[in-house]
């Protein structure tokens, strides 16, 4: 039988339209009437969030390739253009989805739990009155706005920001025809304002949109005229940062310079409320230099995420998830010495049903150990007032050499990571940036310690950011150990990001840019050779995104041989199951659900001496080849089989998984007949977590 090309587009789902479809997996949730009210609102900003991001970067990268007059496509040979055809279409349909949701679900199922947003027609007289007083005394002062004519030229608009058209009649101050104005509405006011309970007919939870306030009272920014109609819209930028890295001599203050371009880039999306007349919003259109299919025109808010605040503003537990308190492994539960329960035996937390409070006692104990002399660290994304950065300044105030490898190149985490970069470096730590030309994305803590006559590393690795408000709310792996070989690789993965000198081949990790992507082709290879041996041979694989090509195909031909896989791949994945004679072998599936998940994991029956590897990274090209990412092995037998019972769990889901078709589209697992619902999610939280 003759091989088939591998390399056939029609074998290849696109990247992007498959992160659109993720998207759609993250909205049904705010449609399951399972999930706690409050929770399904969350989801539906979550969709809004992911979706701006989605325009931000995915489709700002496909118009630049198209007025770059890029014909290159990916392995499914679309062209910039056919996918920005595809993708205005699949957008719009969410966009009407998500507003059919909020409108016709949530907002009257909130209004039935007693938490109101209340539209203009519905205020009392009494609501319009602290309404009018609230304009006059905390928007009227701080409002501009924009008249439009020769000397008064159409604003900037910041990316993502509330701004009104307004229409007008009358004469202006100078006795000339008005015309039209924009007002832009500061950032620093709420969205959402919270209406005092003392008003008669109030309840504790009503609340009225910052555009509904200017909307009624919008012509009082403009004395002798009319305001004749008034409209939000937002606009969507390129907010991809662009750093000539071989032009510049210090990366920390190119990136402080370009920073403010993100607020300015290339208009990708225009959004205007539902009501907007058709010359206003062409007026729009083209004072932003975008076209019809560029208009999202929505009914509500243009910025649904803004109503993510109600989560917060509303005590209402009972319309949220149960709370939880993280577990702790046994091993940790006796002993307050984190380096003595290392030389034991390694130890392995799965967040965030396990707490995270280790990771940042392990920098606590380090910091003020006498016998520690040295503490290095990978920093991607930690959050602005973090407690692990609070170590390190005192390990570095204490005299211990600090060093942190800090990446500039966070994306939307850019400015938070320059602020802590300063940080360290006033507390005399050493800070280095990376690589030119390749984000450090992987997750490394080393410790070396004085013990008698030698120094002793120990080592924590992976999967997730050290990021404290995350680890509540990210599946991820950390694996404490004080192996020699793994801490003598940490050891010189740090040596080669400070120093730039090549370091000689790992013993236990594999590291890209130089072997994690061959080292997962061999071991698919050697599956695929069992699987020709006639042995049984299986991949478990996880991760956020698969879209490599060359691992695509090395699964096409393991599913060929007869080795049995298992994807379980959150967002993108680029890989087509189901087809016949190549992928019958390989079941894709996606778990949606209360906490994103996150850990990446790969799993190598390898003939009943199994191999499995966490790792900071997808297996994306810009994992294998434009970052350095760190995979590790989970040696110890009791834990490689923890994760992979782990790992079955989510292969088991019948509640939030959904299992990708051939066509690209998804389909939502049920229970079979006589078969019980069953979410890995919720069964980890019951195993892990002290209380759930």
């Amino acid at each position: 039988m003759d091989m088939p090309d591998l390399k056939n587009p029609d074998l290849y789902i696109n990247r992007q339209l498959s992160l659109l479809e993720f998207n759609r997996r993250v909205l049904a949730q705010a449609m399951e009437p399972a999930n706690p009210l409050l929770e399904r609102l969350k989801f539906l900003c979550i969709a809004s969030s992911n979706l701006d991001e989605f325009f931000e970067i995915r489709v700002a990268g496909l118009k630049q390739a198209l007025e770059m007059g890029s014909v290159q496509a990916g392995p499914d040979n679309r062209t910039p253009q056919e996918v920005l055809r595809e993708v205005s279409q699949r957008t719009h349909d969410l966009v009407d989805e998500q507003y059919g949701i909020l409108n016709a679900e949530l907002t009257p199922a909130l209004a039935d739990a007693g938490i109101r947003f209340l539209r203009r027609s519905e205020w009392t007289q009494a609501q319009q009155a602290w309404i009018r007083e609230y304009f006059e005394d905390s928007l009227l002062p701080i409002l501009s706005p924009l008249g439009l004519d020769p000397a008064h030229p159409f604003p900037q608009v910041l990316n993502k920001s509330l701004n009104f058209i307004v229409s007008l009649e009358g004469k202006d101050a100078f006795g000339r025809n008005s015309g039209m104005a924009v007002v832009q509405a500061p950032r620093a006011l709420p969205r959402l304002i919270r209406l005092p309970q003392e008003i008669e007919g109030n309840g504790p939870n009503d609340f009225v949109f910052l555009s509904s306030v200017i909307h009624a009272h919008v012509t009082d920014l403009f004395p002798g005229m009319n305001a004749t109609g008034c409209y939000q819209f937002r606009v969507t930028r390129n907010s991809d940062l662009y750093v000539d890295e071989e032009e510049v001599d210090d990366l920390l203050r190119a990136m402080e310079g370009e920073l403010p371009s993100r607020r300015y880039g290339d208009a990708v999306r225009l959004e205007v409320a539902a009501n907007c007349p058709e010359r206003m919003a062409d007026y729009l259109l083209e004072e932003f230099e975008l076209g019809q299919e560029d208009l999202y025109q929505v009914n509500g808010p243009v910025n649904l995420n803004r109503l993510l605040a109600v989560y917060d503003l509303v005590d209402r537990p009972d319309l949220k998830y149960p709370a939880f308190t993280p577990g702790l492994p046994s091993k940790l539960g006796h002993s307050g010495d984190l380096f003595k329960a290392m030389r034991q035996q390694d130890i392995l937390l799965h967040h965030p049903f396990e707490s995270f409070a280790p990771v940042i006692e392990f920098l606590r104990q380090a910091a003020q150990d006498p016998d520690v002399l040295a503490i290095k660290q990978t920093l991607y994304r930690t959050g602005p007032d973090s407690v692990l950065v609070d170590h390190l300044v005192a390990a570095a105030r204490a005299g211990k050499e600090v060093t942190v490898v800090v990446e500039l190149r966070a994306r939307f985490d850019e400015e938070a990571n320059i602020k802590l970069a300063n940080r360290l470096q006033e507390s005399g730590a050493h800070v280095v940036y990376g690589v030119v030309g390749h984000k450090t994305h992987a997750k490394m803590i080393l410790v070396v310690r004085r013990e008698g006559r030698r120094l002793q590393h120990y080592v924590h690795l992976g999967t997730g950011n050290y990021h404290s408000r995350t680890a509540r709310l990210y599946t991820d792996y950390g694996l404490f150990t004080a192996d020699e070989d793994m801490g003598e690789d940490v050891h010189r993965v740090f040596l080669q990001l400070t120093s730039l000198g090549k370091v000689s081949r790992l013993a236990r990790l594999l590291e890209s840019p130089f072997t994690l992507h061959e080292g997962m082709l061999a071991k698919i290879k050697r599956e695929t050779e069992h699987a020709e041996a006639g042995r049984p041979a299986r991949l478990i694989i996880k991760v956020n995104s698969l879209v490599e090509a060359r691992t695509i195909q090395a699964l096409y031909a393991a599913a060929m041989a007869g080795v049995q896989i298992d994807l379980i791949v959150r967002g993108m994945c680029s890989l087509r199951p189901g087809v016949p004679g190549i992928s019958d072998n390989i079941r894709v599936r996606s778990v949606v659900g209360r906490f994103l998940e996150h850990t990446r994991v790969f799993y190598f029956a390898n003939n009943g001496e199994p191999e499995l590897y966490c790792s900071s990274a997808d297996w994306m090209e810009r994992n294998f080849f434009r970052r350095v990412e760190t995979a590790f092995p989970v040696l110890q037998p009791d834990l490689r089989e923890r994760v992979l019972e782990d790992l079955e769990c989510y292969l088991r889901d019948n509640t939030q998984a959904w299992v990708l078709n051939r066509d690209g589209s998804y389909t939502r697992a049920t229970p079979g007949d006589g078969e019980a619902p069953f979410s890995a999610q919720l069964e980890l939280l019951r195993d892990r977590a002290e209380s759930a």
